[in-house]
């Protein structure tokens, strides 16, 4: 019987990086941006719990904009999942909606209302 070689597949770390932009809110003073990275750290689940961040994830904040990398299979559809969660926790969700505005990017933004009286004039 022939000896044969075992090869060793390596697998690749793929480390995926994923900001929120959360500078309107926060520049109004109507949120915290270090509340939001705060909660972020709490509820990210790894491996199905929460509080189990470790070395795969990290959460990190520069001034208005939280930073999430992940070493594991992260979905961005999980961080909108928890972004629109936190703001209906701090009964923001009537007035900002999360956007992306690039592939591996979130942004905060307000709702564009259009004043209903400047229409009724118009008429």
């Amino acid at each position: 019987m022939a000896k044969g070689k075992i090869s060793k597949t390596a697998k690749r770390k793929t480390v995926s990086k994923f900001t929120i932009d959360c500078s309107q809110p926060v520049d109004d003073g109507i949120m915290d941006a270090s509340s939001f990275e705060k909660f972020l750290i709490d509820k990210i689940k790894v491996n199905g719990k929460t509080g189990n961040l470790g070395e795969l994830v990290g959460v990190s904040r520069d001034k208005a904009k939280v930073l999430v990398q992940a070493e594991t299979a992260f979905s961005k559809r999980y961080l909108k999942y928890l972004s629109k969660k936190y703001l209906k926790k701090q009964q923001l969700r009537d007035w900002l909606h999360v956007i992306a505005n690039t592939k591996t990017s979130y942004e905060l933004r307000y709702y564009k209302i259009h004043d209903q009286d400047a229409d009724e004039d118009e008429d």
